[in-house]
């Protein structure tokens, strides 16, 4: 089969390289799946890189997220079927960016049927992370502010919509005109573009001077530091990433002044230490799919050969929703 090989760490566009591959083979417990679609992440940017918390052992096959149609099954791997569509992990080193993947059946769900290949790929990492982000780490409540940086990009768009079906007032924050027209199609109420407004003074400005009561976070460095700013009495920030580049550092003196909390969320733990709080999870997004309070922004479609060069574009920050990988 073809797929695209992680050999050396550097830029994507650098080490990415599309070669002819042996088939994988399930292990106990694992699937083999024809890729029908895989999302780029900014995880595939990071692994690229020799950044990311999971370091794989050279060469592997990036794509930490597909939606495929099962061709084969491992001993134990039970409760599928050869020919199910499912979404799930991609497991390294056949991750989603080849013509075949490996998935672990245990993180592996059925596809919602109301959602197409390309949307369905996309809607395990980001809309997991922000549904556990909102409802389980911070609790967010019907009629709170919710402040959403990076508004326009995959993590920041399913925010929005989750945002917005849990009945919070969503504000966006965005870098450019072209971003604040996506985060304004998502949903979003307010929208900011950070490149010409403050968004200090326009969060203060339509609160009325309270504050976000919820902000969500893949950023990092400043972006964290002037979310301190605008934070409710009572408010929660979400740590979800630091795609800015920069790992913040928490005054904890302003967090007792304020009183306000800092959380984090690192989502790959539920799979390992609540894995029915995911299927669970599965559930109730499969069920707003179902009803179209979300779904997942699909703003390009790459052929097998474009891969490299939309996973390149989504570490230099030029994409916004999602930009899939479709057989």
């Amino acid at each position: 089969m073809k797929a695209w090989r992680i050999g050396s760490l550097g830029e994507p566009k650098d080490v990415m390289r599309l070669e002819e591959v042996p088939d994988p083979t399930p292990g106990a417990g694992q699937l083999v799946v024809k890729v029908l679609a895989s999302p780029a992440n900014f995880p595939d940017v990071l692994m690229a890189r020799g950044l990311y918390q999971v370091k794989p052992e050279l060469p592997f096959t990036a794509g930490v997220e597909l939606c495929g149609e099962i061709v084969a099954l491992g001993e134990g791997a039970e409760g599928f079927n050869v020919g199910d569509r499912v979404i799930g992990g991609g497991s390294l080193p056949y991750g989603g960016f080849g013509e075949l993947a490996l998935m672990d059946a245990a993180t592996t769900f059925p596809a919602p049927e109301a959602l197409t290949d390309a949307e369905a790929s996309s809607l395990y990492i980001g809309y997991q992370t922000g549904w556990f982000a909102l409802h389980r780490r911070a609790h967010i409540q019907p009629g709170e502010t919710l402040l959403v940086h990076a508004a326009a990009g995959g993590v920041g768009s399913a925010a929005i919509q989750l945002g917005k079906a849990a009945g919070a007032t969503v504000i966006g924050v965005v870098g450019g005109p072209e971003k604040a027209a996506v985060a304004k199609q998502l949903g979003a109420d307010v929208v900011i573009d950070r490149h010409t407004e403050d968004f200090v003074k326009v969060v203060k400005e339509v609160t009325g001077g309270k504050g976000a009561d919820v902000i969500y976070d893949p950023v990092g460095g400043d972006t964290y530091d002037r979310s301190t700013k605008c934070i409710a009495f009572e408010g929660r920030i979400l740590i979800i990433g630091f795609a800015g580049g920069r790992i913040q550092e928490a005054a904890l003196n302003h967090s007792l002044i304020k009183n306000y909390s800092i959380v984090g969320l690192h989502w790959g733990l539920y799979n390992m230490l609540g894995p029915e709080l995911v299927k669970e999870c599965h559930a109730e997004l499969t069920r707003m799919a179902d009803e179209g309070s979300i779904k997942p922004l699909v703003s390009e479609e790459l052929s097998l050969g474009e891969v490299a060069d939309g996973v390149q574009r989504l570490a230099d920050g030029t994409t916004v929703g999602r930009v899939v990988y479709v057989a």
